[in-house]
């Protein structure tokens, strides 16, 4: 039996997800799925749409079940789109520190040194950007699940935050952020990470759409609830879950 090509097998799950939120009327990304810099739809919608899309997209979360991934012939080398908002920060590797607090029992601070012995997870999988276009990518990294071992979080943590160079900023639900294939990436298609890709370090995963994909990320928080800045572009309007 040939395989399932790699665009109808993952956009079909895509589909799947967002045709059941779009029948339920719940999903602010189901009105209308407009470029990256625009707003998705109005502050007064999100507000009472928001809250039910978190639940019924957890529901739909798998959080241990790895996604299909793609052959490394598969890539698309020139199709990752660069996307940077607030310009490129420059950081030296050689004195970049990952600070891991919040509500955790061991918070700490990794240098790239420390990140890159721990153990390398690679995959192949899927970028999706909401404004339609995606690319298929090898990432290699350091998966967040293994970081959270280190640092221990508290029973009452429920949620994560990241915090970029850049000023850029997101906020994830934890058992997206625990699963097995989200990574803190510093590898892309073999080759370590450009500044343009989010050098030293960034988000990667297939179960998120790509503005949840923090680039130069240079702090991790655990937290018991969500900030009132939940994320760059959902201040603006745009889904929280942001699921695939």
């Amino acid at each position: 039996m040939q395989p399932t090509p790699p665009s109808r097998r993952i956009s079909g799950r895509i589909l799947t997800r967002r045709r059941i939120l779009q029948l339920s009327g719940l999903s602010g990304a189901g009105v209308l799925l407009n470029a990256c810099g625009a707003p998705l739809y109005s502050n007064q919608v999100s507000q009472v749409s928001e809250p039910l899309n978190q639940r019924v997209e957890g529901l739909l979360l798998r959080p241990q079940t790895p996604v299909p991934e793609y052959p490394v012939s598969a890539i698309t080398p020139d199709a990752l789109l660069i996307n940077s908002f607030n310009g490129t920060p420059q950081i030296d590797p050689a004195t970049f520190q990952l600070t891991l607090d919040g509500a955790v029992d061991r918070p700490m601070q990794l240098s790239m040194a420390e990140l890159q012995a721990m153990p390398l997870t690679s995959m192949v999988i899927r970028h999706v950007c909401v404004e339609g276009w995606a690319a298929i990518v090898q990432w290699g990294g350091v998966r967040l699940q293994d970081l959270a071992t280190l640092v221990q979080p508290k029973p009452e943590a429920k949620y994560v935050y990241f915090q970029s160079a850049d000023n850029y900023y997101e906020s994830w639900d934890l058992p997206s952020a625990l699963h097995p294939q989200t990574l803190m990436a510093y590898q892309r298609d073999g080759h370590q990470l450009a500044p343009e890709n989010g050098a030293p370090l960034r988000l990667a995963t297939p179960v998120k759409l790509g503005y949840k994909l923090s680039k130069w990320v240079t702090r991790i928080s655990f937290m018991a609830d969500l900030p009132d800045q939940q994320g760059y572009w959902e201040d603006k309007g745009y889904e929280w879950f942001a699921g695939l």
